[in-house]
């Protein structure tokens, strides 16, 4: 029995598939591949966005960086052998240091707590040193005796540099100065040293103090001239230049021009005395200064006998100078009647003022 197939005839008006049409494709749904597409090109803008806020951010820190840099607010390893002492000359200052060798044990202990700082020289050599000799020393004298490895580089603070030679001399000087760190023969060194150095403009030693020190007034820049007078005379004789006070350096710089002899006497009396401290030094010199009745006007405190009284029944104190080892590093300390000075390389101004009255109230009243 065969089976009859129903057809039916459905009339639908063309105007409606018109618009059926693109109704039907706006609804349509995307196929696999497309969806993979669109998520594909979403992921790609999002890393790409993602890229460049990297590269925002990296340029921010290069530029910070660099500024914190020219600041010389950031420590970077510095080769010890890029790390010059052209400009003061420390090194030549003849002296034995005899705190150097516990600085060299705190830093091989403990490291080192307070960098030091360099400029940047003119000539491309590497860095000059304005801050931390002695550390760096330490550091030199650790490289020698460790060998190659741990300390052929110091941490260092690159202050901005100068644009010449003489600029980084009087840059070196100023740094110096102001902290009060250079003794009268270390800034008559400077001077001769200035007016050696073929790369400035002066060739003597009065041209070269009145450069370098051109903001000191005329009495100071008058000591240092006799001070490198009397260097240039006997400081090749001496193991405490450095210990030799203003008023004492000034009357024998006088003494020597008046009578070169004398220069030949100090030499036969110092020449006995190899195992001299730097008090037994300044004694000879005081003796052919003809300083040594002269107390406090050459260095020296006043005997008992000839002090000036300050006071009923006060008793006599002497000056006393020491060094001591802090987390701030080696800390220098003069104490004599009615002051009490401590030299430690930091600045002392960034501690909020009632920190620093706390601090140094503590300190009297500790004292007793």
């Amino acid at each position: 029995m065969t089976r009859k197939r129903r057809m039916f005839d459905i009339d639908i008006p063309d105007d409606e598939v018109a618009v059926a049409e693109p109704e039907m494709k706006s609804m349509g749904r995307r196929g696999p591949m497309a969806s993979a597409i669109s998520e594909n090109a979403e992921a790609l803008r999002e890393r790409k966005n993602l890229a460049e806020a990297i590269r925002d951010e990296n340029d921010a820190l290069a530029f910070e960086f660099v500024e914190k840099r020219a600041a010389g607010h950031v420590v970077i390893a510095v080769p010890l052998d890029e790390v010059h002492t052209y400009m003061l000359a420390r090194e030549r200052m003849p002296g034995e240091d005899d705190e150097l060798d516990a600085l060299v044990t705190s830093i091989r202990d403990i490291g080192l707590s307070n960098p030091i700082r360099v400029v940047p020289r003119p000539d491309g050599t590497g860095f000059e040193l304005i801050q931390g000799y002695r550390r760096l020393q330490a550091f030199r004298l650790l490289n020698a005796a460790d060998g190659a490895g741990e300390w052929d580089t110091v941490p260092a603070l690159i202050m901005s540099g100068e644009p010449d030679i003489a600029g980084l001399y009087r840059r070196m000087v100023d740094e110096n100065v102001i902290r009060r760190d250079l003794s009268f023969a270390e800034m008559a060194r400077a001077a001769q040293n200035y007016a050696a150095d073929p790369a400035t403009q002066v060739n003597d030693v009065t041209g070269a103090v009145a450069a370098l020190f051109e903001s000191a007034p005329y009495s100071k820049r008058n000591y240092i001239r006799n001070f490198a007078f009397l260097m240039e005379r006997i400081g090749n004789l001496l193991k405490y230049p450095n210990e030799v006070p203003r008023a004492l350096g000034v009357a024998l710089a006088r003494v020597v021009r008046d009578r070169p002899e004398v220069v030949d006497k100090i030499r036969t009396d110092l020449a006995g005395r190899d195992n001299r401290s730097a008090r037994d030094e300044l004694e000879v010199l005081r003796h052919y200064a003809g300083t040594d009745d002269q107390g406090e006007n050459a260095g020296e405190v006043l005997a008992p006998s000839r002090r000036p009284a300050s006071g009923a029944g006060q008793g006599v104190r002497t000056k006393t100078t020491f060094h001591i080892t802090s987390t701030a590093g080696q800390v220098k300390c003069t104490a004599s009647h009615g002051r009490l000075e401590i030299k430690v390389d930091r600045d002392f101004s960034a501690i909020e003022r009632a920190r620093l009255e706390h601090a140094i109230a503590s300190l009297i009243d500790g004292l007793g």
